[in-house]
């Protein structure tokens, strides 16, 4: 019997039975798609065809059709690189560290955000791929790879390396966690379905039978997979900002960018998380699963991890002005008053004032105020990216060598691409997956002795 504090509000609301966890999650799975959900559906594969354009005439005529040029290389397709894999972190926190931490909060959200973090990592990675202009004559040479060519191998040295490894080590883990929370859902689901429907999740649920041995095995198998995907949280976005941290360049050689791109990540992570499930949560008619508390506690995480990112960037300006470093002193001067101000500064309104709000309580738990707050923090987080990467880049050294970066129509379409990748791929999940863990919340729902009593 589980004891259920009487102070603390409880995580699924509404007098919920075992066989209403049930009903209200599979619903989603066995009826038939709403007008809401068709809706969104067609925007998301609306933006992936519009942004298909971009990509095949990318890979048609080479990345000289981005922005690109002899001072700044890298701009708008590393910077949706290292944001997508933000987005993808709160993913891997929230089931994995949680789960070790034993916050019985995560049982309603870690689903979705796991399939975030899988979708967010696959965006990412079609960056570093497409960036390479013909991806079919050398993308495996990424891959450390036996070949004929004598001694030719990958530079083990070189960061971007480290990127492939930590990224696919990332999306395995992930994917494999994923799936393994699935299998007990997917067991229901099939138990209730008829003809093509029961054998395709019969399939998906690899014969899960519910044996006490089974389950048994299953809280072993996640203990483990949390312990292996726990240093991934830290790992994989410290490996990303060793791309810029192990350069010479001023604005990027920096030994604090580890703990900071990794609380950035956590920090955008979240936000993302929130925007979705206010949108499922609504769509799907789960408030009474995603409820105000576990909002509330999300804004606290970000209002954590914010301020950290908010010292970061007060730490890097001493830093700079502390080396005595003339050319790094002038790399963070250039970022607020240079030609890119406005992006600097849109950054710290977005990641550093507007987090700062949710110590208000009725905006903390104001659905449209976090809804608005969550798109903001995403935004901002793009900018510091794209502030870190570009504005370090187009004033270098050399006054003669000074150049902008402006985006073209194809790096605007691929980004619309991977956004359109991201949601299409969110929704049919959300269709046709059980969107919320039934096996973990009916582990957090009070006895029937309880519900009986009162």
């Amino acid at each position: 019997m589980q004891v259920t504090s009487s102070v603390r509000e409880p995580l699924v609301t509404g007098g919920k039975t075992y066989h209403d966890v049930t009903h209200d999650v599979s619903r989603q799975v066995e009826g038939k798609p709403s007008l809401s959900w068709f809706l969104a559906f067609l925007t998301a594969a609306g933006v992936l065809a519009l942004g298909s354009i971009a990509l095949l005439a990318t890979l048609w005529e080479g990345i000289g059709m981005w922005g690109l040029n002899k001072t700044v290389g890298w701009a708008w397709d590393i910077t949706n690189f290292v944001w997508w894999v933000g987005i993808g972190h709160a993913g891997t926190l929230i089931s994995a560290v949680l789960l070790l931490f034993r916050q019985k909060w995560r049982t309603s959200i870690n689903r979705a955000a796991e399939a975030m973090t899988i979708f967010a990592v696959i965006c990412a990675a079609m960056f570093p791929v497409i960036h390479m202009g013909r991806p079919w004559l050398g993308a495996y040479w990424a891959l450390p790879l036996p070949n004929t060519f004598g001694s030719l191998w990958v530079n083990f040295n070189s960061p971007l390396l480290w990127d492939v490894f930590a990224i696919s080590t990332y999306f395995s883990v992930s994917l494999v966690f994923w799936y393994i929370g699935l299998i007990p859902d997917f067991a229901t689901i099939r138990d209730r379905a008829t003809g093509l429907r029961k054998t395709i999740y019969g399939a998906l649920s690899f014969g899960w039978d519910g044996a006490a041995k089974t389950w048994m095995r299953y809280e072993s198998v996640s203990l483990i997979l949390a312990g292996l995907a726990t240093p991934l949280v830290l790992s994989v976005h410290t490996i990303v900002s060793f791309d810029f941290a192990t350069s010479v360049i001023p604005g990027w050689h920096t030994t604090i960018f580890p703990p900071y791109f990794v609380a950035g990540a956590i920090f955008s992570g979240f936000a993302m998380v929130l925007t979705l499930m206010i949108i499922t949560r609504k769509v799907f008619k789960l408030e009474d699963y995603i409820t105000m508390g576990h909002i509330e506690l999300m804004n606290i995480v970000i209002i954590i991890t914010g301020s950290i990112v908010g010292i970061a960037y007060i730490t890097e300006f001493f830093i700079a002005w502390y080396s005595g470093v003339e050319a790094e002193q002038y790399a963070f001067i250039n970022r607020a008053t240079g030609p890119y101000w406005w992006a600097y500064w849109s950054m710290m309104t977005c990641n550093v004032i507007s987090p700062q709000l949710f110590w208000i309580k009725k905006i903390r738990t104001s659905i449209i105020a976090t809804f608005i707050l969550s798109l903001v923090v995403n935004i901002g987080m793009w900018f510091e990216r794209f502030v870190i990467i570009v504005t370090s880049l187009h004033r270098d050294y050399l006054p003669s060598s000074w150049a902008m970066f402006y985006p073209t129509w194809a790096d605007v379409g691929v980004y619309l691409f991977t956004f359109g990748l991201f949601f299409t791929l969110f929704f049919l999940f959300a269709k046709f997956f059980p969107v919320i863990n039934m096996a973990e919340v009916k582990s957090v729902l009070k006895s029937s002795s309880e519900k009986v009593s009162k």
